[in-house]
């Protein structure tokens, strides 16, 4: 049976690159901000029930209308919790399938939203890659070419790093002072239980900030 875990981070934490680390090690990985993006776009229940929801005019010749659809729910949380009612589901149903198509002993699934999704009920361990925010809002404005405003908005309509760690198993610190890899490195020798001369590094989250 493969075990699943599940990485989250606040943007511009470095999530993306822990997965990619962890892919060195033969982990396959959901992205579940890609599978979500193809799934709105070619999934029938969901376009059928967002056209109920939002209108006809949502979807067009090149699909989904993503700027309406973000004008449309930018200000109004219950119209947010509606649409998520129907993505959601319907990106973990798919998650579960591609999960029981896996043969490795561990998968990873990133999502920026693990927790806020419920996602976190569909993995065996959940893992926060963590950043200070101002090192976030500099590596996001640098990368993305958004201003100040913009990446603050998004930082908004996630969960803090606070209540990320409180909810995961393991926390990575991505701050630019502590080194990456070897944190990546002794999380999967934990997984694979080849601790034999490395310190007890995992009696519990605190350890790990």
């Amino acid at each position: 049976m493969t075990t699943t875990i599940g990485i989250t981070g606040g943007i511009g934490s470095g999530k993306s690159l822990v997965v990619t680390l962890l892919g060195t090690y033969d982990m396959p990985a959901y992205v579940a901000d890609e599978e979500s993006k193809r799934l709105v776009a070619t999934h029938p229940v969901i376009r059928e029930r967002l056209t109920a929801l939002l209108g006809a005019d949502i979807y067009g010749a090149d699909g989904l209308n993503r700027r309406r659809m973000a004008s449309l729910i930018f200000h109004d949380s219950l119209l947010l919790t509606q649409v998520n009612a129907i993505i959601h589901p319907e990106v973990a149903r798919h998650f579960r399938e591609w999960v029981s198509q896996q043969s490795a002993p561990y998968a990873v699934i990133e999502s920026a939203i693990l927790f806020e999704s419920g996602f976190d009920r569909q993995v065996d361990l959940r893992v926060t890659v963590y950043a200070p925010r101002a090192l976030r809002l500099q590596r996001v404005m640098a990368r993305d070419g958004l201003t100040e405003t913009d990446v603050l908005r998004r930082m908004e309509n996630q969960w803090t790093d606070e209540v990320k760690k409180a909810k995961s198993d393991y926390v990575i610190i991505n701050d630019g002072k502590q080194a990456l890899i070897p944190q990546t490195e002794r999380l999967v020798r934990h997984l694979f239980g080849e601790q034999t001369g490395l310190p007890e590094i995992f009696p519990g989250k605190d350890a790990l900030y």
